[in-house]
């Protein structure tokens, strides 16, 4: 439980998931309730609703997501990211606002809620432009098993 030990338990992290994940969706992992709107206000399909009380956590219409992103950077608290599952891998955009930036074809540590390493991530895409502005969103993979552990990545240095 997040209020006794700082992470979200694994039934927690499954309901923020839709059912079907063969289309990237994103996965907003907001648990309480805080002033916050941009992933709102920045999403260009309308798939997120907050409502006229930004302290409400946000709810997500999977139908109308389409996985683009947008959300992902725009979140102040990095809560957001976007999945999909094809095969036995599980595909991740993620923000990313440390340095050194992981590079394109590198592997790294996936990171599990409580900072635990728990596979190799496979980077597979750095984007980081004007319109990211300091967030850095990483496309990665790892093994299928992971899809409700992993969270972030590690330098493997």
């Amino acid at each position: 439980m997040i209020e006794v030990n700082g992470y979200p338990t694994r039934d927690q992290v499954k309901e923020r998931f839709p059912t079907d994940l063969i289309k990237p969706k994103a996965i907003i992992e907001c648990y309480q309730e805080i002033p916050c709107n941009p992933c709102e206000t920045s999403c260009p399909f309308d798939a997120i609703t907050i409502g006229r009380d930004i302290n409400k956590r946000p709810v997500i219409d999977f139908d109308k997501c389409t996985g683009c992103g947008v959300c992902v950077y725009s979140c102040p608290g990095l809560a957001i990211m976007v999945a999909n599952v094809k095969d036995d891998l599980a595909y991740y955009k993620i923000p990313y606002e440390l340095l050194p930036l992981p590079k394109k074809g590198e592997i790294w540590q996936g990171i599990n809620r409580k900072g635990k390493k728990i596979c190799s991530a496979t980077i597979l895409n750095v984007i980081k432009n004007k319109s990211t502005d300091r967030t850095a969103v990483i496309h990665v993979s790892v093994p299928k098993k992971y899809l409700y552990d992993f969270i972030t990545i590690r330098s493997p240095k």
